[in-house]
């Protein structure tokens, strides 16, 4: 499927042929689907029966068949009928497919193009990103074009009209639609660097100070908290998104993950990955469970009024006097300021206190005071206290992460100049810094309207896991009546194989122990664990001839807490049993046991010691039990965003083979810091929950 990377260098001398497409690699009119070499064969279901390749933006007609859109497109501009069953058919009565299948078919492996100097496998989905950043025969051939490019310039310039004067590679028709992108644009500074090392996981990123429109969209102002209005004609239709977070985990808050392509918000064209959802029409999300995040914004409605908080991009940040213009009512109301001084028992010892920031005032504000440490045990410090100034430096509009530094420079002795309120005052969110340096512990969010206690939750609480083994007795040949997904190389990812419906009338569902969600560990004595999907299946279907078949799954369970009041009004979200559509919530993953987990590598490269890229939560942190290291937030325009295999949600386990558990945040921190040019993170990565 599609061409090889020696046979585009050849084709593309010959200008009268296809122009170089530098979102798949191959040569193609924009008219024309994009090709791609496909590692593994490909499922029947998912491909197009007009061009015989998998599915590019499917779409579903209504007497139940998917095709690519431009197939059907080109192919309904001569005929009115179906291509397979030919009853009559309008273009206009075509739907996109769901969100699932395009996740299917983003998750197909394929091969990179330029295989005679990179032999890169990646996801579908990841091609482009790869070709822009990673790949060093794309990158190779982007410097061919500009200097041939240039050399003709120069030529009509000086009046030259020889035969160079006339080859145009790089005459690609726009078309946004598909992402093609012009040979002429400006990709990436430092090509050349990729010359010497060619199996480099990702060349040396320097950061651009100039606008790149194409991936820095002026969307949504950085750093304040917005609210979008989003308009769907079906109320039940998906928006499009995955998300993790939730108040049981150390991401506090909701973040979306990714956003897929046709959906509601990729087409509305303001959200990004990395985003964070604090309020959904009247319901305040930003600090509860995630799963109730996932019901509130699964509710059905046609519009959706969205709260939403985007970082700021690193060094975009000012600490002027700017922002007291809108804090004078608030300084008033405070007292007095007043000293607190407290002695550690040794310069490492944390004082145990969350200090964040503010969207309503500037500094630096205590949001929490962990329970037995130095600072609660002082007894001196509350809640919402701001900071004015740590032994001598001032913090009036300082950020919590200049905080944290002069704390663990203190050594022994931390005097603290203290404001206190003197009235109610409405809380207002308080959000991270957004930077992976920030203060040693990064904090969730206080509530738009109400107060909801804080309590120090962690992932055993609130996700319990049951090995069960079952033997059931059925008919030989008579199918086990159950649909599975996941397995190891997955389109999901590298997931374990898990059960997603229980069809009604087989023998599972008379048993009734298996349960859609159960993760399958074991049948007939054969391990299911690390299997792909396929040759999991084809187990699963052998077991067909026996007339008894023990298995061994793993049921997970997510503990919810209590409703409270506000969320009486929310109603419940029926979902079909036996719907094989169905997908797991992202924290199911995060409470499965070690020996399930995936981990990968991902290697980052910088040119200079400007930021990673990326904002983490979590740690070990004293008298609390330990949390793994998340992501919360890739910061458009850095190594991590430009890279494109991190995403948010990501637990880093392990930074250059040096294991993270056990580690203090402010511990990591430097750690990522004194990296120079490059790092090494060893993550495990699961699927967001989609919406």
């Amino acid at each position: 499927m599609g061409t090889t990377g020696d046979e585009m260098a050849s084709v593309e001398q010959n200008a009268s042929l296809n122009p170089l497409c530098f979102e798949c690699g191959q040569q193609h009119w924009t008219r024309e689907n994009h090709l791609y070499n496909y590692q593994n064969e490909v499922d029947d279901d998912l491909v197009c029966h007009i061009c015989l390749q998998p599915l590019l933006q499917p779409l579903d007609t209504p007497c139940g068949h998917t095709f690519c859109y431009k197939c059907l497109r080109n192919f309904l501009q001569e005929k009115d009928f179906c291509p397979l069953d030919r009853k009559r058919l309008h273009f206009k009565l075509c739907k996109k497919s769901s969100i699932l299948v395009h996740k299917l078919l983003d998750k197909l492996f394929v091969l990179c193009p330029f295989s005679s100097v990179c032999q890169e496998v990646m996801q579908r989905c990841d091609l482009a990103a790869h070709l822009k950043n990673r790949c060093p025969g794309a990158s190779h051939r982007r410097v061919a074009l500009e200097r041939r490019k240039a050399s003709k310039l120069q030529a009509e310039a000086e009046g030259e009209t020889g035969p160079g004067g006339t080859e145009q590679p790089s005459s690609v028709s726009p078309d946004a639609d598909q992402g093609v992108v012009p040979a002429e644009q400006n990709f990436t500074p430092a090509l050349s660097t990729w010359a010497d090392e060619p199996s480099i996981d990702n060349p040396p990123f320097e950061e651009n100070t100039g606008t790149d429109t194409n991936q820095q969209p002026p969307t949504l102002p950085e750093g304040e908290i917005t609210t979008i209005e989003i308009h769907r004609s079906n109320p039940y239709i998906e928006l499009g998104i995955s998300i993790v977070g939730g108040n049981e985990t150390p991401l506090i808050n909701i973040v979306i993950q990714e956003v897929y392509r046709d959906g509601i918000i990729a087409r509305d064209g303001r959200l990004l990955a990395g985003d964070q959802i604090l309020q959904v029409n009247s319901f305040d999300i930003s600090n509860v469970s995630h799963n109730h995040a996932r019901a509130v914004l699964s509710q059905p409605c046609t519009v959706l009024h969205l709260t939403v908080l985007r970082e700021r991009r690193f060094g975009s940040r000012t600490h002027g006097h700017a922002e007291t213009t809108t804090t004078t009512s608030s300084s008033s109301s405070r007292e007095d300021s007043f000293q607190v001084t407290l002695h550690k028992r040794d310069s490492s010892e944390q004082l145990g206190i969350k200090l964040v920031r503010r969207t309503d005032e500037p500094g630096v504000f205590i949001l929490d005071l962990l329970e037995g440490g130095l600072a609660a045990q002082d007894g001196r410090l509350c809640s919402n206290d701001r900071v004015l100034a740590i032994n001598g430096h001032d913090l009036k509009h300082g950020t919590p992460e200049l905080a944290a530094q002069v704390i663990q420079a203190s050594g022994e002795r931390v005097n603290l100049i203290i404001s206190r309120p003197t009235k109610s005052q409405t809380v207002s969110i308080i959000r991270d810094t957004g930077t992976h340096n920030s203060n040693p512990h990064q904090h969730q969010s206080q509530q738009l309207f109400h107060s909801r206690p804080n309590s120090h939750k962690d992932l055993s609480q609130c996700v319990t896991c049951q090995e069960k083994h079952i033997t059931v007795k059925k008919e030989p040949h008579e199918s086990l009546g159950m649909t599975v997904a996941g397995g190891r190389g997955s389109k999901s990812g590298e997931l374990p194989i898990f059960v997603t419906s229980v069809q009604p009338h087989g023998c599972l569902a008379r048993d009734g122990r298996i349960k859609r969600g159960d993760v399958l560990l074991n049948i007939n004595g054969i391990d299911l664990t690390n299997l792909s999907h396929s040759e999991a299946v084809a187990m699963l279907k052998a077991s067909a001839a026996s007339s008894v078949v023990a298995l061994k799954a793993l049921e997970v369970q997510i503990v919810e807490e209590q409703p409270q009041a506000n969320e009486e009004q929310l109603s419940t979200i029926s979902e079909n049993e036996y719907d094989a559509s169905w997908s797991p919530s992202w924290v199911m993953w995060l409470g499965l046991p070690s020996c399930l987990h995936s981990c990968h590598d991902v290697v980052l490269r910088r040119s200079n010691l400007g930021s990673w890229g990326f904002s983490i939560v979590g740690g070990y942190e004293e008298n609390h039990t330990n949390q793994p290291f998340f992501i919360k937030t890739i910061v458009l325009g850095t190594p991590a965003y430009f890279d494109g295999r991190l995403k948010c949600g990501d637990m880093i386990v392990a930074v250059n083979g040096l294991s993270t558990v056990g580690m203090s945040h402010s511990a990591l921190v430097p750690m990522l810091k004194e990296q120079r040019n490059k790092v090494t993170l060893t993550v495990i990565c699961w699927p967001g929950s989609l919406i």
